[in-house]
């Protein structure tokens, strides 16, 4: 007898066929995009700076208070950084790193993408031109693996490596801090051989884990710093192309904090901190003075070698010294760019003297100052004074009892005579932003009342 027919077969199979489509359709739907090169979106950068990274902590051990603290957080040595991919176009991208509140945009310009034929890996540079960096790299998969080369450096490289996806900056961890750090705190820097111990002043926002703020000197500020409090332990960093900064410290029972502070590769020192909120630095205006005996004068060339003296500037006028290479004179240069624009200054004038790494002469000085008059918007003249070594800046501006730091900002009225010196450049990372942008604008004021003939 022939088997019976089956009845639920051929049903199935009409029923199957359509739920197969919406599960392929469907499947299409959330396929991504293949970029040609990297993928868009997050990354977390890190940076090597120990050739032998301190051995991870998970136990608990004892942790010294002075350098080579151990931390089981994080890799010893490993300053990490943020940024995100961003395609303009199918075929070019830019960056964007994240420090803090900051946003710093590498454009496409200063990316190149290309293959290692001999290696059959895919590479990309970043860029840094007005600060005289880059990164080189391969990548693959989701991973950037290269170095950060510093080329006024000799032999500067520090191991770099990238992870697509990765959205933290030092750990996903979310340890219960053991305490807010939010406010303001006297900081003591040890300062090295070639250094006595120096001040700061730290200014903290905590929320939960996450920790940003800055800390301000006698010469500026660090700038954005950003990072997390994970039990008794915090860490701090910034890079933007020009710092490399990593901040570790120990929360202690008595609520002060104890680390080091590394600058990239070659310079480490130990700090403290306690809750302070009276501490003060010296007054930038009485840092930097002039020399009685010494009238103000300068003549110094521009790029194209054309000379520029003092008494090419009539009238009121603003004397920047700073380097190319200083992201806290970027900040200056952006604050007068900015009050130029927003106020009535015709008759205010400003020109820049350029202390740069290589001094007044070598032809990479020059390409440096063209970089960032264009990079910069620059509309004023930029000089090249001399080498970035402060004492021989110093030499170059004999009037000035000694050359601190870049920036340092010179007041002169039409009379050549100097109103005012401010030393430093407390940017907009910091508490005191405010104060010198309403400081400075009385200063132009008066500057211009003063350049008006009595009637």
């Amino acid at each position: 007898m022939p088997a019976p027919r089956q009845s639920t077969p051929r049903p199935a199979v009409l029923i199957g066929i359509p739920a197969l489509l919406l599960v392929l359709l469907a499947s299409c739907v959330f396929v991504q995009k293949r970029y040609i090169y990297l993928p868009p979106g997050p990354y977390r950068g890190v940076l090597e700076l120990e050739y032998n990274p301190v051995v991870p902590n998970p136990k608990g051990a004892p942790i010294p208070e002075k350098v080579g603290l151990e931390f089981d957080e994080i890799t010893g040595g490993q300053l990490p950084f943020n940024f995100d991919v961003v395609y303009d176009t199918d075929t070019t991208f830019h960056l964007v790193i994240h420090n803090g509140e900051e946003k710093i945009t590498v454009p496409a310009k200063d990316i190149s993408t290309g293959r290692d034929q001999q290696a059959g890996r895919d590479t990309i540079r970043i860029d840094f031109p007005v600060y005289d960096t880059h990164i080189s790299a391969y990548h693959e998969e989701n991973v950037i693996e290269g170095v950060w080369v510093v080329h006024y450096r000799d032999n500067y490289r520090i191991p770099f490596k990238a992870y697509f996806g990765k959205g933290y900056r030092f750990t996903p961890l979310r340890k219960q801090p053991a305490a807010d750090l939010s406010g303001q705190w006297a900081v003591t820097f040890a300062g090295d051989a070639s250094e006595d111990p120096y001040p700061g002043v730290a200014e903290f926002r905590q929320e939960g884990n996450r920790l940003t703020g800055t800390i301000r000197t006698e010469t500026g500020d660090y700038r954005y710093l950003e990072g997390t409090v994970q039990a008794n332990k915090l860490y701090l960093s910034v890079f933007d192309g020009s710092h490399a900064f990593l901040f570790e410290a120990l929360i202690k029972d008595d609520g002060s904090l104890t680390g080091t502070f590394r600058s990239g590769r070659h310079y480490i020192t130990d700090w403290t901190a306690a809750r302070s909120d009276t501490a003060e630095l010296t007054d930038p205006d009485q840092l930097t003075r002039l020399r009685d005996e010494v009238p103000l004068a300068f003549a110094f060339p521009d790029p194209n070698g054309d000379t520029l003296r003092l008494s090419d500037f009539p009238g009121p006028k603003l004397i920047q010294l700073f380097g190319t290479w200083c992201p806290n004179c970027r900040d200056e240069t952006n604050f007068i760019q900015e009050y130029l624009a927003e106020h009535d200054t015709e008759d205010l004038q400003v020109v820049a003297l350029a202390f740069e790494r290589y001094g007044a002469t070598d032809e990479r000085s020059r390409a440096a100052v063209r970089r960032y008059i264009e990079n910069q918007e620059v509309q004023w003249p930029v000089l090249l004074a001399g080498s970035n070594d402060k004492n021989e800046a110093g030499r170059a501006l004999p009037m000035l009892n000694k050359v601190i730091s870049y920036p340092t900002l010179l007041f002169v009225d039409r009379d050549n005579r100097v109103r005012r010196i401010h030393t430093g450049f407390n940017g907009p990372a910091t508490s005191k932003y405010a104060e010198f942008t309403e400081s400075f604008d009385r200063t132009i004021k008066e500057l211009l009342a003063d350049s008006v003939p009595a009637q």
